[in-house]
């Protein structure tokens, strides 16, 4: 943990600036960051349900398909 002490006549400015050089120097924001979007790997459970529900789309798509109710979604069009 990063400790920082407020100097005699110092600007909370000055202060929060070597706060923030401090922080940087020690690696732990990068660390933070490192971790922020980690997912755990799924279990075995959750990889078979989720192979369950893939093939019961596939299979629910395929019927509709055959008998003439499909609708193509719309493609999503991103403007710059």
């Amino acid at each position: 943990m990063v400790d920082v002490k407020r100097r005699k006549g110092e600007s909370f400015e000055a202060l929060l600036r070597r706060f923030s050089r401090r922080i940087q120097q020690s690696g732990n924001m990068l660390e933070a960051r490192k971790g922020r979007f980690y997912a755990k790997p799924p279990n075995q459970h959750r990889k078979q349900v989720s192979a369950l529900r893939r093939l019961e789309m596939k299979d629910k798509r395929e019927y509709l398909i055959k008998v003439g109710k499909f609708v193509e979604p719309e493609k999503k069009t991103f403007r710059r």
